[in-house]
């Protein structure tokens, strides 16, 4: 049953990853995967999130997390992408856009976890 609810939150999180990218793409262009950075960003915070208040309380079932965690929030999110995106701006030789696109995507990442983290941390301590 487990394994259905992955699945399920799966393809939840990758028509959301769909439709977010083309969003993003319709807005702002295909000159930078602003999509991917945003999903990524944004998944960042919500699995570090979901995680400390799953770990540090009962409010979120263990079925339940990993449901969101590997299912939702695992199709929602795209390294797959992001290598992908980053790949192509090497290969045509944008190095700057490649290199902007692997430091802001790490470090938005990253203080997206951190800010997660802190949301946890104040809604249930730790």
């Amino acid at each position: 049953m487990k394994t259905l609810w992955i699945g399920l939150g799966g393809a939840l999180g990758s028509v959301a990853r769909y439709h977010v990218d083309a969003w993003f793409q319709q807005r702002f262009g295909a000159a930078f995967p602003y999509g991917t950075f945003a999903v990524n960003v944004v998944g960042s915070f919500f699995l570090v999130l979901l995680m400390h208040v799953g770990l540090r309380t009962e409010l979120v079932p263990p079925t339940v997390r990993v449901a969101l965690a590997s299912g939702v929030l695992g199709g929602f999110t795209t390294y797959s992408t992001f290598n992908y995106d980053t790949f192509r701006y090497f290969q045509s030789g944008a190095w700057g856009l490649g290199a902007v696109n692997v430091l802001v995507t790490i470090l938005g990442c990253l203080i997206a976890g951190l800010l997660g983290w802190a949301a946890g941390r104040s809604l249930v301590g730790g």
